[in-house]
């Protein structure tokens, strides 16, 4: 079966809505070091190498939704998609106390290489789909409870936004009155980092999104995949109404 840098579904679908996954794949393509970074496959399988559930979790939303959906079918280790190409965190050497070992010593060389092959193959799929004037970035990640040495992190869901955003807030109202649910803003991120994917594709461009965050543990299989989905798609649907865009 030949490699792709991505994957896409759903290119038919009708809504506003464009899902996207970054870190939907721990996936190493066999021309970076043979398809291994040199780490142990209980590395590879945690939140280091991609975002646990997120891509499960995207898919199930594209269905419920109507919307098309995107992923990386690469790790982030090898390169990342939700960063500039001038970030310095692009091509990670260590991560949450993990070397990297096929990273160590990779050059400008190298990263070029990552960039052309991976990085900008899947950028170009989402330009695409948010070539519409009323498209709307949905951003699906999922983050770990806990970094090594720091306390655990209590929430159940984020959602991150770069300003006044009133996609946003809607859904931050949404999932609030839920009354069950501990609630970030912009936590435990703040907000996107200039050059990232919402940067790119969303704010150049004018185009209404919205960042979720899913704690990793709570959709790490099928089942808490599609229980989060279904619960997430009316309340976002309900802020893409009342938020005015």
């Amino acid at each position: 079966m030949t490699y792709t840098p991505f994957f896409r579904l759903g290119g038919a679908r009708l809504s506003r809505w464009r899902i996207t996954c970054d870190h939907a794949s721990n996936v190493v393509p066999p021309s970076v070091c043979g398809g291994d970074l040199g780490l142990p496959e209980t590395d590879m399988a945690r939140h280091i190498a991609y975002d646990v559930g997120a891509w499960g979790v995207s898919q199930i939303l594209g269905e419920r939704l109507d919307a098309p959906v995107a992923g990386a079918n690469f790790s982030r280790l090898v390169i990342d998609p939700n960063r500039g190409e001038d970030d310095p965190t692009l091509l990670m050497k260590l991560y949450d106390g993990t070397i990297i070992p096929a990273n160590r010593h990779a050059d400008a060389v190298e990263r070029e290489r990552r960039l052309a092959e991976f990085y900008r193959p899947y950028d170009r799929v989402l330009a695409e789909m948010m070539a519409p004037d009323d498209a709307v970035l949905l951003s699906i990640h999922s983050f770990t409870r806990q970094l090594r040495g720091r306390p655990p992190r209590p929430w159940h869901i984020g959602v991150l936004h770069a300003g006044v955003n009133p996609l946003a807030e809607a859904l931050l109202n949404e999932l609030r009155a839920e009354g069950d649910l501990i609630v970030g803003e912009n936590e435990p991120y703040g907000g996107h980092l200039p050059g990232d994917a919402i940067d790119r594709h969303a704010l150049a461009r004018g185009r209404a999104n919205v960042l979720i965050e899913l704690r990793n543990d709570l959709i790490a299989d099928h089942a808490g995949q599609r229980a989060w989905a279904t619960r997430l798609a009316p309340l976002l649907e309900r802020a893409l109404e009342t938020c005015g865009h």
